[in-house]
This record gives C-alpha cells, sequence and structure tokens, in this order.
C-alpha cells in the first residue's frame, strides 16, 4: 500500500507511539529517582555530555554532573536520623512530540510537593517542564530540560505535626 504525501505508515506510527512511551517511562524514572533520593538514577536519565538544564532558582547548569551535585546535596542531606528534605513528585499532561528515530520534544506539568524537616515547612508548586529528548546508547535521555514554576505555596507545619519516613525498604 503506497503512502500519501505527508501520511507516515502503519509502522512508523507504531514505532512513534514506541518511542513516546519510552519517553514517558524516562521522565518516571526521573521522578522517581528524585523522590526516592537515588543519585545515580537521577544521573542516568540525562546525556553523558553536554545538557541544558535551567531549574529556576536551584540554577542552571551546562550539564547533569553539576545538577547531580546539587540534588545530592540537597537529597542525602540527614537531620536527626532521616532525611532533611523529602520530595513527592508527580508528572502529567504529557505533549511529546517525536521529531525523528532518535530526537524529541515534551511537555509536562509537575505538582510538587516537599516536607523541609530543617525548617518545618511544607512547599507546594505547579511548574511546568520543556524537555528534548535523544537517543544515546540506545536509550533515550534528556539533553534539556527547563522547569517554569506556575505558583508556589510555603507553609509552616501546623505544631504538633509528626512526619514519618519510610525509605528503602
Amino acid at each position: 500500500m503506497a503512502e500519501a504525501a505527508g501520511e507516515r505508515s502503519l509502522e512508523q506510527r507504531v514505532a512513534d507511539l514506541e518511542r513516546i512511551e519510552a519517553i514517558k517511562a524516562l521522565k518516571h524514572r526521573y521522578w522517581s529517582a528524585c523522590d526516592g533520593k537515588d543519585p545515580v538514577a537521577f544521573r542516568d536519565c540525562f546525556t553523558k555530555g553536554a545538557a541544558s538544564i535551567d531549574y529556576g532558582s536551584l540554577g542552571t547548569f551546562a550539564d547533569a554532573d553539576a545538577l547531580t551535585k546539587v540534588f545530592s546535596d540537597i537529597a542525602l542531606r540527614e537531620v536527626d536520623g532521616g532525611y532533611a528534605v523529602l520530595d513527592m513528585h508527580h508528572g502529567f499532561h504529557p505533549v511529546i512530540t517525536v521529531l525523528d528515530d532518535s530526537r524529541a520534544s515534551g511537555t509536562w506539568t509537575l505538582r510538587f510537593r516537599q516536607v523541609n524537616r530543617v525548617d518545618n515547612t511544607e512547599l507546594l508548586m505547579a511548574a511546568e517542564y520543556d524537555d528534548e529528548y535523544v537517543v544515546e546508547d540506545g536509550r533515550w535521555k534528556m539533553v534539556k530540560s527547563h522547569v517554569r514554576p506556575l505558583w508556589t505555596i510555603l507553609r509552616p507545619l501546623p505544631e504538633g505535626t509528626h512526619v514519618t519516613q519510610v525509605m528503602g525498604g
């Protein structure tokens, strides 16, 4: 069956759907690594070389190594026998555009919640991600990730709030 001009074959459309699902899985691994405080898995979500990373007040980075250092410093800090900061990332509404077999772009909506046990605060945030992806060593990786906060709420935890951590099993 001949392809009409501008139309993609069934095989091409299925391959694009598989690429989109692989990119969704990448972003899920990224947020799981954030919440699970896993700097190795976190770093593995980005390309090995140069990248364009803009996380607003957290910083702008030319590669993921520098970002991973900041992530590790914040995520792995401990106080009173537990982590100082607890995060919860919920990403949804992905709009992913496959550009070719090894490049894609995407936007995501993030709902973020963080408990800071040092400051005794809770942060709520809504944000948008603007990402670009490439295939590196046979796997999709982020080569660009820019986050734009839409709104935030920072509030003290009510007196008597008890935070229980169950990490690692």
